[in-house]
């Protein structure tokens, strides 16, 4: 018989390319996924993987016991989260990949909650961009990810994940206060063309946000310093040194001297929601956490948090 190991083994080879890769997915050693493979040969009667120079590459017949491999393993992950889980009480861990606003606007508020429940459920989180997150959620390293999806970025979703909206996202401009835009009710891109900006790196999913304001205007934006905490760029319009575009979700109060200018024409929004696989959507866990943040995404920071829209957007504070 077929070793359920052995056939996730292979199936983490094809998907990430090597012994080495699945070994740190899978959490082995390489020797032992290479022993797993070496079972599996024996038990299926051929040969599932050849050398290529210093690399492998999956068999013909290899390839078709890795998309076997990778069914079997989705019906038996839809069992182990329907049918033999409680649905009136969630329990067991769940690994969430969130992006680093979220971690503070969404993930903070969910595990004060979970804490104060009292629940069984117990959540691994770690920070990544939202490409990371889907592909960690697709591959199986996570159970589930907070994403986001710029109105100019579109985040594409592999056909076998499910994606729920929780939220929409609003980014405002941060200037000085002695800046000329500090006290417009708004902003266009137009007027923007000429500022030093402050930017998430070159090629993540905010920087690329940036730059499509400022495409129909045939500009690229004079962006001086990369970073990709959005607290350095605050504290960089503090200094008046540059100015940024900073989503409200997440947000900390912002210092006296920094104020936040809506733009608009377009207004500059994301939409935020959550990946899982689809073997996982009745889960009670999954559907545990989902409800918990779809009350935490549209009740604002009742936990501690900052929610979209939850933020003075002005940056002025109370009169």
């Amino acid at each position: 018989m077929i070793d359920i190991g052995s056939l996730r083994a292979l199936a983490a080879i094809e998907q990430h390319g090597s012994v080495v890769a699945a070994s740190e997915v899978t959490g082995f050693s390489p020797s032992a996924v290479s022993q797993q493979v070496k079972k599996l040969e024996k038990e299926a009667g051929f040969a599932v993987l050849e050398r290529r120079g210093r690399g492998v590459l999956l068999t013909e017949r290899g390839l078709a016991l890795a998309a076997y491999g990778r069914r079997i393993l989705a019906e038996l992950e839809e069992l182990q989260s329907t049918l033999l889980a409680d649905p009136a009480k969630p329990s067991g861990s769940l690994r969430v990949v969130a992006f680093s606003t979220a971690c503070r606007g969404l993930v903070g508020p969910l595990l004060a909650r979970l804490e104060r429940s009292g629940t069984a459920l117990r959540l691994a989180v770690l920070a990544e961009d939202p490409r990371e997150a889907v592909a960690r959620v697709a591959n199986g390293e996570a159970d589930l990810g907070l994403v986001h999806n710029w109105n100019s970025v579109p985040l594409v979703i592999p056909e076998h994940l499910t994606l729920e909206w929780l939220c929409e996202d609003v980014a405002d401009v941060l200037v000085h206060r002695s800046h000329p835009l500090a006290r417009r009710p708004e902003v266009e891109p137009a007027e923007l063309v000429d500022e030093r900006w402050i930017s998430t790196p070159a090629g993540a999913i905010c920087n690329e946000a940036l730059l499509r304001i400022f495409a129909d205007l045939g500009r690229v934006p004079d962006i001086r310093v990369y970073d990709p905490d959005f607290a350095t760029h605050i504290a960089l319009v503090e200094q008046a040194v540059a100015v940024a575009l900073v989503p409200r979700l997440g947000r900390p109060a912002l210092p006296p001297d920094v104020v936040a200018v809506p733009v608009v024409n377009p207004v500059q929004a994301r939409q935020v929601g959550l990946v899982h696989r689809r073997t996982m959507t009745a889960s009670p866990g999954i559907r545990h956490v989902a409800g918990m943040l779809h009350e935490i995404a549209s009740s604002g920071p009742a936990d501690g948090g900052t929610a979209p829209g939850a933020v003075d957007p002005s940056g002025r504070g109370e009169p």
